[in-house]
């Protein structure tokens, strides 16, 4: 589950602080004020975007003002529209080779036109809410189109790196770089090369000197250097032209064949998005990196940012500048540099256009060799080793390579599509790569199966399957995760045929000692020949078991005690043995529908034997469903979880969290928190009641809990869950202030300010997002959520770390019979529980 969301701000002192992934989300601040880490962001960002941005717009060939319209744009319309708080956008290196083959072909007043239609689009797209999608596309392929758009850049800037004027096309840059070798302007490369150097060397400087000085961007060091000692030593080479801003040129109507305006817009539209999605997705990294940050910063909401580089898009192209995407280099710094909201992204925006519109005498003293340099640089690091040994280690570098050389000599759109389709073969090719062996081994025939079982591979399974001879032992591991009806089909008729003639079939899952199916007859035979499909009637699997290769524990039915059942006797995985009578052997069908090789079917749970010291009494249902239970545990949970928890023994609990919920059965506390073992420090009891402190005759066994996990585990939040139907809220509700007073009805007084806060009609009644509570005992749940909240606050060690702002208290609500979570938010007025959705819990 997400961080959850802080239900109040009673206290003045309360700081927001990090969350574990297993909290609920924290909701948007309402207005974030203008902080100084915000305003020194903001800078750093600023004097990273200028140079880069001029640099851009001279590598794409258009005008130099539209790298500062774009750099503008970028910075307020997706500071204040984007959803992701922290990313900063503007023109792009990654669009750089796209946006110069559009100004070749179509002119620039066209290309702007053509930013404001891809804006249009990007805005549909977030208005369908599919951006999501966008990250199904293979990381292999954005590399590959990143660094095959990186080695057209570099190979470009070359040219003017060296005093010449680049070509449209890598393979006319690449045949006339001999000759621009031999014509090398001095001035040019020396201005060049001090650039390189000083955009290297300055992030390395040793000691405290070094780390104060590294505080200015090397970029503008860079840039700065270079064109200082250009001006120093008198070299007249061609500088930034910044004509009046009277003469810039806007958008006109799109001119030119109406496909390749299509194409043309697609290929701005996926560029743009995917990249600012990726960069959205890597930012959130970042952030959770840090955790003075995490905290504070919303994640970000992916729809909501393609909404706001679409509406930048718009508004650049508008203003005849270049396309708009998320840019790696700004965010980075912008995340280092300490900023907590969107502020800092909005205000390095308005730097630009103070600069455009006041430096403009001091901007055109810089080198266009020195902007080159630095464009270069940029181009040379999108191609990234670090990529590239990722997508080797996971065997992914041919459609690296693929769409690379793509990008390169054909173009971005073209260079994509030869990759998604190099990792469409891949993908089928690891599809169909299934090895199927057989060897003898003591007289017993093992098959191994490694990889996916398609219809591809019946053919082999069937002639390897064939090997075994009719009558013999067989066992058959499945080491994959899919089976199509074709190959289910084939097995299943197999395994019939080789009981039939009396031999037997055990079909064991992916992980060693793991039993699909156990030695058997026939397998759907009853002892009288009739068949009968499998009973899952019995089946205790359920979609919410966290772990691996859980099986069903049929429950034994009375018949299954007869004398005259028949019982066959197999090996455990601990090489111990029981009995189980051949009606409830597990069958091949009860590996479920085809393509569901990852649930394994049933295995029969055998319970502790009744004559066992300390067993419990077989012929009591629930205690054979415990033994079950405990069996199943053993037997195929703690070996999953075995190492993990001997980690936690060995360093003790941390958890994140003080999770206080009722006692009810239907809540499940791991399960709807997404929580594992060590996770949360879980305090049950009936009605999430909280006793205020210093109550006489209290219970202390939950302030010593709060206390415990307040001081000594030091939690960082703590949640008060309700829930739906609670039988302690129907009981205060229905009290009789006659009745005896039980130990539930005294231990019920502690709901009893819950009843008085609800029937208060001065205070703002507690509901849902949308709708107001559905009866009286949903109201006085949702109330008491509240109230347990405020009694909480008044424990000492709660309200300390409140005021040291080390803790934060949240409230919750989980709708049982809709499997829905509401969060106490701060959003809305007055005390209303938000709707949790789907993408908040998977972004």
């Amino acid at each position: 589950m997400s961080a959850c969301t802080p239900t109040r701000h009673d206290d003045p002192h309360r700081k927001e602080h990090s969350h574990e992934p297993h909290s609920p989300p924290s909701p948007r601040p309402r207005g974030p004020r203008l902080t100084g880490a915000d305003v020194s962001a903001s800078i750093a960002v600023f004097l990273i975007a200028l140079p880069l941005s001029l640099g851009i717009a001279l590598a794409t060939g258009a005008p130099l003002q539209a790298g500062l319209v774009a750099a503008a744009v970028g910075g307020v319309v997706v500071g204040r529209l984007g959803g992701a708080p922290l990313q900063v956008s503007g023109p792009a290196a990654g669009l750089t080779v796209v946006t110069a083959e559009l100004i070749q072909r179509y002119g620039w007043r066209t290309t702007c036109a053509i930013t404001v239609l891809a804006g249009l689009a990007q805005l549909g797209l977030g208005l369908l809410r599919v951006a999501r999608t966008a990250l199904a596309v293979s990381p292999a392929i954005v590399h590959g189109m990143l660094a095959g758009i990186g080695v057209t850049i570099a190979v470009a800037q070359l040219h003017i790196v060296l005093g010449g004027t680049p070509h449209s096309s890598v393979l006319l840059n690449l045949r006339d770089l001999p000759a621009q070798l031999a014509r090398v302007q001095t001035a040019a490369l020396s201005v060049s090369a001090l650039t390189l150097c000083l955009l290297l060397a300055w992030p390395r400087l040793p000691g405290r000197a070094g780390r104060l000085l590294r505080v200015v961007p090397a970029p503008l060091v860079a840039v700065t250097g270079a064109t200082t000692s250009a001006a120093l030593l008198g070299f007249g080479l061609p500088k930034v032209d910044l004509p009046s801003w009277s003469s810039h040129a806007l958008a006109g109507l799109p001119e030119g064949p109406a496909l390749g305006l299509i194409a043309a817009v697609l290929t701005i539209t996926l560029v743009c998005s995917v990249q600012s999605l990726l960069g959205a997705v890597a930012v959130d990294k970042m952030v959770a990196a840090r955790p003075a940050l995490s905290g504070r910063v919303r994640r970000a909401d992916l729809d909501r940012e393609l909404l706001g580089q679409g509406a930048a898009n718009v508004v650049s192209g508008t203003l005849g500048g270049l396309p708009v995407a998320g840019v790696a280099v700004r965010s980075t710094a912008n995340v280092n540099a300490g900023a907590v909201s969107r502020n800092s992204t909005m205000l390095h925006g308005v730097l630009v256009v103070i600069a455009a519109l006041l430096m403009v005498p001091v901007l055109e003293l810089i080198p266009l060799a020195s902007l080159a340099a630095l464009v270069m640089a940029v181009g040379i690091q999108m191609v990234s080793l670090h990529h590239i040994r990722t997508v080797t280690r996971h065997r992914e570098v041919l459609v690296y390579a693929v769409t690379t050389v793509g990008v390169v000599f054909l173009g971005v759109l073209e260079g994509v599509a030869l990759g998604i389709g190099m990792a469409v073969a891949v993908a089928l090719h690891r599809l169909t790569r299934t090895r199927i062996t057989h060897h003898e081994k003591e007289g017993v025939h093992h098959v191994h199966v490694r990889g996916q079982l398609t219809f591809l591979a019946v053919p082999r399974l069937s002639r390897t399957l064939h090997l075994v001879p009719q009558g013999a032992h067989a066992v058959v591991e499945l080491d994959g995760s899919f089976m199509d009806h074709a190959a289910y089909e084939s097995l299943q008729d197999w395994q019939s045929t080789q009981t039939a003639h009396g031999g037997t079939v055990e079909l064991v899952g992916r992980r060693t000692g793991v039993r699909i199916g156990e030695p058997t007859g026939p397998a759907g035979l009853h002892p009288d020949g009739g068949t009968t499909a499998p009973d899952s009637s019995g089946c205790r699997c359920h979609p919410w078991t966290p772990w691996r290769n859980h099986q069903c524990a049929i429950p034994e039915t009375g018949s299954a005690h007869r004398s005259d059942a028949k019982t066959t006797t197999t090996r455990t995985p601990e090489d111990t043995e029981h009995t189980e009578p051949s009606g409830l052997t597990a069958k091949l069908d009860a590996l479920g529908a085809p393509g569901a090789l990852g649930a394994p079917g049933a295995t029969v749970e055998a319970p502790a034997p009744p004559s066992s010291p300390r067993a419990p009494d077989a012929t009591t249902p629930t205690a054979n469903q415990l033994a079950r239970g405990i069996s199943a545990f053993q037997r195929n949970t703690a070996p999953l979880v075995r190492s993990e928890l001997a980690r936690l023994a060995r360093e003790g609990q941390q958890p994140s969290q003080l999770f206080l919920t009722c006692a009810d059965s239907r809540l499940v506390t791991s399960m709807i928190t997404s929580s594992g073992p060590g996770d949360l420090f879980v305090v049950r009891n009936v009605g999430n009641l909280v006793p205020p402190p210093g109550e006489e005759s209290g219970d202390d066994s939950v302030a010593a809990a709060i206390e415990y996990a307040v001081d000594v585990l030091r939690v960082r939040s703590i949640t008060v869950c309700g829930h739906s139907g609670c039988g302690a809220m129907q009981a205060l509700l229905t009290a009789d202030q006659d009745t005896a007073q039980t130990p539930l009805r005294r231990w019920l007084r502690y709901g009893g300010p819950s009843v008085a806060r609800m029937a208060d009609g001065s205070r703002p009644a507690a509901r849902l997002a949308g709708r107001a509570a559905a009866d009286t005992v949903e109201q006085l749940c949702l109330t008491n959520v509240i109230q347990q909240l405020e009694h909480l606050r008044a424990h000492d060690s709660v309200s300390r770390a409140l005021r040291a702002g080390e803790l934060e208290l949240h409230g919750m609500y989980f709708h049982v019979g809709e499997a829905q979570a509401y969060l106490l938010s701060e959003v809305h007025e007055g005390e209303v529980f938000d709707h949790v959705g789907v993408a908040d819990l998977s972004a």
